[in-house]
């Protein structure tokens, strides 16, 4: 792992600098930083419509902007007033004054994540390569696209069907686990910790042919469970410092000031997540040379272990060892990998299937029709699972998939920063400020763009006007021409939620793989209603969660769960 998460525990080279000095001077140093990149971008000349006459929402304070609004954990209303009030291009402010776009217009996004993809980066990428280590969500340009073009067979359908068996016996367990809680009559169980503990399980055991749990347990014991867990309230936990402070340290200090500045600054929650990225890099390598010292050995070695070869791990390696030289990535790239495969697909797919369990469990009609669905399948294969093509071609299972992704994108917007000064194009005019149409906007280079994958999906001028409605139904017959010749740029039934372009979701997939099987299994065998006097809310965090109305503090999704069978 980089000498920024590491513990330092000598600190021989900088051990005379004074702590409250360096803490004086690194404030010093980005504060004036932010103040000139807002002053200087203010006195640009440009082409086209600035950002300033774009409408926008008043500010909650000139040192965080609009910020806390966009990320509160109560901002559903808040996108959803931008929308409705400021139309599909608006001007946001970011700290200390510098403006910055908000938009879900097609054309806009499609410039920013295809046309111009190479332009507009996450703006992030050192500090998440610090905390994940360089794998695809960390790399830009050409490091980028040669890593995908190493990772993009992966997950290829072939391997997706060759998985399959893998997904059942983990789908087993889970089925053992919960029909083992409720045999004696319904309960009530946290279905966020399952769904969390079988995405985990999915991924170690498809992904690295390494288990994380044997799904008995009420309680995970892997601590790697405890830590991807808690790993996303944590960085949450960081604030502003993690959006605007630690990219900007990691820009103008050395590593050894920066790393002894973390490990003697008083705050727990950036300590805990130094040790979390270590302990996943830690496992990560243990990980991976045990696969390694197996491919040496040959394929009857490989056979003989978690996944018999089939995982993504193996395929990557073999993938990597047959490249050619140019092509070939680097063994703490593979490594990366494994980090960023597991954060990337746990929260986010164990977020959607537990939307899907709170939304069957608001619908019964929806429940018995999908289980009904299911159990008829299942009866043409004389009650053998069905395999991957028998599966992903379910109407009404795909449908109820592919609405709750529309309208409950686990992640709510996309943030991507202009390495240079460009134009965006509207796909329809806006009300400037000043009364005029603004048809295009100047984005200066430094610029931060969120574009808002929750409101492209809801969006009634593409959608209809019951965009706001969770309705399967509509995915059974042809979709509104408005959204069939949108431009939308998504990877995905003209979604937005896997993004789209060069940095599109590459596993989306294989997180649609999970989600059918876990809720085609779940769906079959249990029945799901709602706790009596308990109120679930979904937060608006990096990654959307469930919480109890007045518990707020724990992450959690309870329904009362009984076998299908029971009546």
């Amino acid at each position: 792992m980089s000498d920024f998460l590491s513990h330092l525990p000598h600190l021989n080279v900088i051990h005379d600098l004074n702590y409250a000095s360096v803490l004086r001077g690194v404030a010093v140093a980005l504060l004036s930083i932010v103040l000139w990149n807002s002053f200087y971008n203010r006195r640009k000349v440009h082409p086209g419509s600035s950002l300033g006459q774009l409408p926008g929402p008043p500010v909650q304070g000139f040192v965080t902007g609009n910020v806390k609004q966009l990320h509160n954990l109560r901002g559903w209303e808040f996108h959803r007033h931008l929308a409705e009030e400021y139309g599909p291009a608006v001007q946001l402010k970011e700290p200390f004054g510098k403006k910055g776009l908000y938009t879900f217009d097609p054309i806009a996004m499609h410039q920013v994540l295809v046309k111009d993809g190479s332009l507009f980066q996450p703006p992030r990428l050192e500090s998440g390569a610090l905390l994940l280590g360089k794998g695809l969500l960390n790399t830009a340009g050409e490091h980028h696209r040669k890593q995908r073009k190493m990772l993009n067979p992966v997950f290829s359908i072939a391997h997706m069907r060759s998985m399959m068996p893998i997904f059942y016996d983990v789908v087993d367990q889970l089925k053992s686990a919960l029909t083992h809680r409720v045999q004696s009559g319904p309960q009530e169980i946290d279905l966020l910790g399952w769904m969390a503990r079988t995405a985990l399980e999915l991924i170690g055991q498809s992904g690295f042919g390494y288990s994380f749990d044997n799904m008995v347990d009420d309680v995970p014991k892997h601590k790697y469970s405890m830590v991807i867990k808690d790993l996303v309230p944590k960085l949450g936990r960081l604030g502003f410092a993690r959006f605007y402070i630690l990219p900007l340290a990691i820009k103008l200090l050395p590593t050894n000031v920066r790393t002894f500045i973390m490990n003697i600054t008083p705050w727990k929650n950036l300590h805990d997540v130094r040790d979390m990225a270590n302990y996943m890099h830690e496992l990560s390598v243990e990980i991976y040379e045990e696969k390694k010292r197996a491919l040496g050995e040959g394929e009857e070695s490989v056979v003989k272990q978690i996944g018999q070869g089939k995982d993504l791990l193996s395929i990557m390696m073999r993938e990597n060892m047959k490249a050619d030289t140019q092509d070939k990535l680097p063994e703490e790239e593979i490594i990366a990998q494994m980090s960023t495969f597991t954060f990337a697909a746990m929260d986010t797919t164990s977020s959607a299937m537990s939307r899907i369990l709170h939304l069957l469990a608001l619908h019964p009609a929806v429940q018995d029709k999908l289980r009904q669905e299911i159990i008829e399948a299942r009866k043409e294969r004389q009650g053998e699972n069905l395999s991957y093509d028998e599966l992903v071609a379910l109407p009404y299972l795909d449908a109820v998939c592919r609405e709750t992704l529309r309208l409950y994108a686990p992640v709510a917007t996309l943030m991507r920063k202009a390495r240079e000064d460009t134009v965006l194009p509207l796909s329809r005019p806006v009300r400037g400020v000043d009364g005029k149409d603004v048809t295009e906007v100047f984005i200066p280079r430094g610029s931060r763009v969120w574009l808002s994958l929750l409101n492209a999906n809801r969006s009634s001028e593409l959608w209809g006007p019951d965009a706001m409605e969770w309705k399967p139904e509509r995915w059974l017959s042809p979709l509104p021409e408005s959204i069939m010749d949108s431009k939308i740029p998504g990877i995905y039934s003209h979604l937005m939620t896997f993004s789209g372009g060069t940095r599109s979701c590459i596993g989306f997939k294989f997180s649609q793989l999970e989600m059918k099987v876990v809720i085609a299994m779940l769906a079959e065998n249990f029945k799901f209603s709602l706790p009596p006097g308990k109120e679930i809310y979904w937060q608006m965090s990096g990654i959307a969660s469930p919480v109890i109305v007045g518990d707020d503090r724990h992450t959690k999704l309870p329904l009362i769960v009984e076998l299908a069978n029971s009546q």
